[in-house]
Order: C-alpha cells, then structure tokens, then sequence
C-alpha cells in the first residue's frame, strides 16, 4: 500500500473510534416503512430519540428502538464509568438498504397467479458524540 493511501487509512480507522454503531440483517419490514420511522430520529439526540420510537404508533419503531438501545450498549462497553446524559450522543446516520425479498404466490381469477413480494431490510445505526464534533471545528 503507497504512503497516501496508508496515511488516509490511517486518519479513517481514528476517526471511526469516535463512532458506535449498531446492525440489523434482514429485518422483516418493508424499507419504505423502516425510512419513514429513520428519518424521525435521524441527527436527534440519543435521549429524545428513544422517546420520540416509544411513543410512536408505528410498527417499525419497536425495532429501531431495540437498535438504538443495542448502539448505546456498545457506546457503554467502550466508554467504562461514562455516564450516557454527560456525552452527548447523537444519531449520527441510520440507513436503511432493501435486504432479501420473500417470493410468495397469491391466487388470481381464472386459474392464475400474481406474485407476492416480502420486503425485508438492512438497518446500520451509528451514533456519534457532540462533544468530539465541536472540538474537530475548532
């Protein structure tokens, strides 16, 4: 690897220790659904996000709830006798992806057939702090 690309490599991998993140494979919801449910909670902080997924009347936001609450548990491992409220977190990203779709057949008029598609989707969740943000700006 040349020296530029080692040196970019480098700088990545750093800045990536500031981050927590938390993944969902093929989570059975459409991910038009899912989207609707990330874009509510997208840049917020960590405690208002969980209240703003508790009190949602969505289906989905049970799910997103259950990631967020598993990216502060790997926020935690890391960050030993922090306390969450002192940090800052924030959403950073949360991106949803079409995962596997389920090929079903429903019966039609006259001896046919239509095709079923089940949705599923790919979550990434990764938080960030506010404090580390303000400091890199400066």
């Amino acid at each position: 690897m040349g020296s530029r690309k080692h040196i970019r490599a480098e700088a990545t991998k750093e800045a990536k220790k500031s981050l927590y993140n938390a993944r969902l494979n093929n989570c059975p919801t459409s991910p038009r659904k899912m989207r609707l449910v990330a874009d509510m909670i997208r840049g917020v902080d960590v405690e208002r996000g969980l209240g703003i997924l508790k009190f949602s009347t969505k289906d989905a936001a049970i799910v997103m709830r259950k990631l967020l609450l598993s990216a502060m548990a790997n926020w935690q491992v890391k960050n030993e006798g922090t306390r969450i409220e002192d940090a800052e977190l924030y959403v950073k990203e949360v991106m949803v992806d079409g995962g596997r779709m389920l090929k079903r057949i429903h019966t039609a008029p006259q001896g046919r057939a239509y095709r079923v598609r089940k949705r599923s989707n790919h979550i990434t969740l990764v938080l960030g702090n506010r404090k580390e943000v303000i400091e890199v700006n400066n």
